[in-house]
């Protein structure tokens, strides 16, 4: 059995709406091993993005645990958690938030920037992640120079730098035409596989969920497994 990467027990979560309490999650429990994929579906609303946030430490829960490499993240200062963001995790998001002032080489370097990695180093193990999703050639060009679909190539690719346990994905196909949408899918399946990767991926898109190793849905905070 593959090493557990991501584990979630009991997580919890209320926001409160003027006089009333509503509880997001109700006593959510996963388990992501190595290289896995999950798709994560349900109706809008229904808490999937509260889900991925706390997921990647970028929210708490009101109350249970989400451990990352064995690692609590209710047990870590506010810097152990933005390390472990940084070494443990990869995040991508529906729009591409790349910094549009610098290369397609200079973004997928940045996470290994503010790792404090040297600027040669960084910018050798970005060139070698740009070339493992097929930007060799738009290493030296801006986002605005690039597609849609290169942009999110070059998402994920900085997502991967720092070669995480796992990485959250937030409808990342959500902008993007069918045939851009196959080719994110076809390589994350790639990567997943070859790098031992897992991938959490919330999104409406039920062809690429049907792709993940497993696909769940969250409803009235319930985490259900529909498939796999």
């Amino acid at each position: 059995m593959t090493k557990i990467v991501l584990r979630c027990e009991d997580v919890k979560k209320t926001y409160s709406q003027g006089p009333q309490k509503v509880e997001v999650l109700k006593g959510i429990e996963l388990d992501i091993h190595e290289g896995q994929q999950i798709a994560i579906v349900g109706a809008s609303g229904s808490g999937k993005s509260t889900l991925l946030n706390v997921l990647g430490g970028l929210d708490q829960p009101d109350t249970g645990v989400v451990e990352i490499l064995q690692r609590a993240f209710s047990q870590c200062s506010d810097n152990e958690r933005g390390k472990i963001r940084n070494q443990s995790l990869g995040f991508v998001y529906q729009f591409h938030h790349l910094l549009p002032e610098f290369s397609a080489l200079e973004n997928v370097a940045m996470p290994l920037l503010i790792a404090g990695q040297k600027m040669a180093d960084a910018s050798k193990i970005a060139a070698q992640i740009l070339h493992r999703v097929g930007l060799t050639d738009r290493a030296v060009h801006k986002p605005a120079e690039l597609s849609g679909g290169e942009r999110q190539r070059v998402a994920i690719a900085r997502a991967l730098v720092n070669n995480p346990a796992c990485v959250l994905m937030d409808e990342p196909t959500g902008n993007l035409d069918s045939a851009n949408a196959a080719s994110i899918q076809a390589l994350m399946a790639e990567l997943s596989q070859s790098l031992s990767t897992a991938f959490i991926v919330v999104t409406h898109d039920l062809a690429l969920a049907k792709t993940m190793h497993q696909v769940y849905e969250l409803g009235e905070g319930r985490l259900v497994r529909v498939h796999g």
